[in-house]
């Protein structure tokens, strides 16, 4: 394969292209989200073009006019590579490799470049190599067959060429099956981790939204835990959780999980389905907004796009407006979504009011019940209150009678000493 990786201070010009049927206010948007992902790579970006066409050009995506004069952009302004915010084909890359003599990336490369980077354990490593591989798989395909055509096809002309590609193609997809495998095996001992956290009925929260949009910032300032967070596309890779202790609620958890955005790859929705298989687990969705951000209703849109690819629409969701200390105030009056918070992840205004309405989401999934204890049973009461929330406690002739808010699964694990 080509080496298709941004490597650090690398110069890079970024093309926008778009079908006439597009907006072109999205295609710029497309654009400048590109270049944020090429300096999260760490390229710089030195240059940049847009071309709006009534259809893809086959051979080189873009119109001859404009890879001539990227060509000579490339030669003015000696780069190292050209990133393009589409998809190419293997003979594409190749055509354009070809004529420009730099390296050549879709959008796709980029992101899957970017994850490379980033990913830390052993499970992102895997997602990454997989996505990374189901991306080359027809790539590959596409520049062999190519190049094939070219030595002329016919009876008796199957050369070398055509071994060598099955070759290709048979040990990428002895390396998918490989790496799926190890993946079913991960995503088990994730399955076991859930479970007990469900057996000891623990109500968990998954943090979602677009990516760099403050999510492990907020899980830092609500858990007081340490998860690398940075001003950058793509920060978090790997899930984490952490326990939250809210003053109104029980205990809970909240993961944060990889950044959603535009365009995302299918190979690495594909290749990340562990990974949000944790926020499909989770009881209750936190989607953090970045509210300073002037395409905040676009970023919106994606993920409650990509929420409805995923069937999450029935659960509980609670949206929270990240950086509102550094937002024009006036955006606040543009939202519709509910139930909704303002914070800022920075400062920890809204804090207070988010854990609030976290404990009351959670207490509305709850029902108030009242239970029994005998005097040898009442040491039990202990680990009741270790597990849901206890409303009161008195005495009785023989024992203690409690209330307290239960889920229906706390409720059956208890069932032996629910008054009926």
């Amino acid at each position: 394969m080509n080496d298709i990786r941004i490597k650090e201070k690398d110069k890079a010009i970024v093309v926008g292209v778009g079908l006439k049927t597009e907006p072109l206010t999205e295609i710029k948007e497309n654009l400048f989200e590109l270049e944020e992902l090429v300096t999260a790579a760490g390229g710089e970006v030195i240059a940049s073009a847009v071309q709006v066409l009534p259809a893809w050009n086959p051979g080189t995506l873009i119109g001859s006019g404009k890879v001539q004069e990227i060509k000579e952009m490339v030669q003015e302004t000696k780069a190292q590579v050209v990133v393009l915010d589409h998809q190419l084909t293997g003979i594409q890359s190749r055509n354009l490799q070809e004529e420009w003599k730099v390296r050549v990336l879709d959008r796709t490369q980029l992101i899957l470049d970017i994850f490379a980077q980033r990913a830390r354990t052993y499970e992102g490593k895997l997602q990454v190599e997989l996505a990374q591989l189901l991306d080359q798989m027809p790539r590959m395909i596409g520049a062999w067959n190519d190049s094939l055509s070219r030595l002329g096809g016919g009876i008796g002309t199957r050369g070398p060429g055509e071994s060598a590609l099955e070759n290709d193609r048979r040990r990428a997809k002895d390396k998918i099956s490989l790496i799926r495998k190890k993946l079913d095996e991960v995503s088990q001992q994730r399955a076991q981790h859930r479970q007990s956290r469900r057996r000891n009925e623990v109500p968990s929260f998954a943090l979602i939204g677009y990516t760099n949009s403050g999510k492990s910032s907020l899980l830092n300032r609500l858990t007081g835990s340490k998860v690398m967070a940075k001003n950058m596309v793509f920060a978090t890779l790997d899930p984490t959780t952490r326990k939250v202790f809210l003053d109104d609620g029980p205990p809970a958890v909240v993961t944060d999980t990889v950044g959603f955005i535009r365009k995302l790859p299918t190979q690495l929705i594909e290749a990340f389905k562990a990974t949000l298989e944790e926020s499909a687990e989770a009881d209750i969705l936190l989607h953090v907004v970045d509210l300073a951000s002037s395409n905040m209703e676009r970023q919106i849109e994606v993920v409650e796009g990509l929420i409805k690819e995923f069937k999450w629409e029935d659960k509980k969701i609670i949206h929270i407006f990240n950086k509102v200390d550094v937002a024009p105030i006036e955006r606040q009056f543009r939202i519709k979504q509910f139930p909704r918070i303002f914070v800022s992840a920075l400062t920890g205004q809204g804090f207070e009011q988010l854990k609030k309405l976290m404990a009351d989401t959670i207490n509305e999934m709850q029902t108030t019940v009242e239970m029994y204890f005998s005097r040898s049973d009442e040491y039990k009461i202990y680990d009741l209150s270790r597990e849901a929330k206890i409303l009161t406690k008195e005495p009785a002739t023989e024992g203690t009678i409690c209330t307290a808010m239960m889920t229906p699964q706390l409720m059956n694990k208890w069932k032996d000493y629910l008054v009926k």
